[in-house]
């Protein structure tokens, strides 16, 4: 049995080494994130989850591990940005008010799938023209959701949330180890 992660993300990665896990090989699925017309963040981003587990190739003893970070607003959701003016359009819509992260976790083994989500609410402070300038000239914005990861200097920018920090990253990793274990992967095999 090989546990194979169906994520390029070294956040992720990185979250996993937290519990001890370290993934066999990292297979990143090449499928369409598009949102369906009307379709709303959480049903979409469990959605993400299952179709990146389902389209990483592996043997039917092999377990997958895939998942999807959203960040909505209200019903709105904030993809990846494309550049800085659309990572500084998100921000700014952010600014000064709460909204929801969302990482839905998908599990495969042959074809069984296991799935979780995790909703949090995080609250971004008002930003100044400065915080936004800085911010957006660190480059932390590219590749991440709503254009902000709060494990790097936007931390700064998050004073409050209500939830899974480490769903917030990436991967919320409680909900992550009770699906692996549910897979029949050994999470505590190297402690004895």
């Amino acid at each position: 049995m090989k546990l194979i992660l169906g994520s390029g993300s070294p956040r992720r990665r990185d979250l996993l080494a937290q519990i001890g896990v370290v993934a066999d090989d990292i297979r990143p699925p090449e499928i369409d994130e598009t949102p369906a017309k009307g379709e709303l963040p959480r049903p979409y981003c469990t959605r993400m989850a299952r179709e990146k587990a389902g389209a990483v190739t592996a043997s039917d003893d092999d377990i997958v591990l895939a998942a999807d970070t959203t960040v909505a607003l209200g019903r709105r959701i904030l993809g990846k940005p494309e550049s800085a003016a659309e990572a500084a359009q998100f921000l700014l819509a952010l600014s000064g008010r709460r909204h929801r992260v969302i990482t839905a976790v998908a599990v495969r083994r042959g074809a069984q799938i296991w799935e979780r989500d995790v909703v949090t609410a995080v609250r971004m402070k008002r930003l100044s023209d400065e915080d936004l300038n800085a911010y957006l000239a660190s480059g932390d914005w590219q590749g991440k959701a709503g254009g902000y990861g709060i494990q790097g200097p936007a931390g700064a920018l998050i004073p409050w949330i209500s939830g899974s920090f480490t769903a917030v990253v990436g991967l919320p990793l409680a909900e992550t180890a009770g699906l692996l274990q549910t897979a029949g992967y050994p999470l505590w095999k190297d402690a004895q």
